[in-house]
């Protein structure tokens, strides 16, 4: 999707740079469930279950790059929360998925970096697929090899 592609959202037209922010504002409806001055967390518009839930900074940020550490530590202590919730309240959820999308590759389609908190039960229809080569063990120089370059990368951060 082009940054410009509009979508329609509850009869408005909005793109995927700013549906968040107009939720954080008010200027679309939200049934939130938690808000502080770091995140805030409501129902997904698209539920792939129910209680399906969404965790966003109330700060932009479009990818984990560009995401303070702070906020993202905060998004996941309130998924963890709303993850408990979920599992003591009467929805049906025998497990939980916690995704964060980091790009378009990876399936982000909404450019503000969120957190969806997903309640899952047995025959829910939703799945993860692995790749047909997964059973496909690396070597352990190559798993080394990787670890050596992202030892590297993190070198910068510390």
């Amino acid at each position: 999707m082009e940054k410009s592609d509009p979508v329609e959202n509850q009869g408005e037209s909005i793109t995927p740079y700013n549906v968040f922010p107009k939720i954080l504002n008010g200027e679309l409806p939200a049934s939130f469930v938690y808000k502080d001055e770091w995140v805030s967390a409501f129902m997904d518009v698209q539920p792939i279950t129910p209680g399906h839930v969404l965790v966003i900074p109330n700060k932009s940020a479009a990818t984990l790059a560009e995401l303070d550490a702070e906020y993202g530590a905060r998004m996941f202590q309130v998924a963890q929360q709303v993850a408990a919730a979920i599992r003591n309240s009467d929805l049906r959820c025998e497990g939980v998925n916690l995704i964060l999308a980091d790009g378009a590759p990876a399936g982000q389609t909404v450019f503000y970096m969120h957190l969806h908190v997903i309640p899952r039960f047995k025959g829910d229809g939703f799945g993860i697929q692995f790749p047909e080569n997964y059973n496909d063990r690396p070597h352990r120089d190559e798993l080394e090899r990787y670890a050596q370059t992202i030892q590297s990368g993190l070198s910068r951060f510390t």
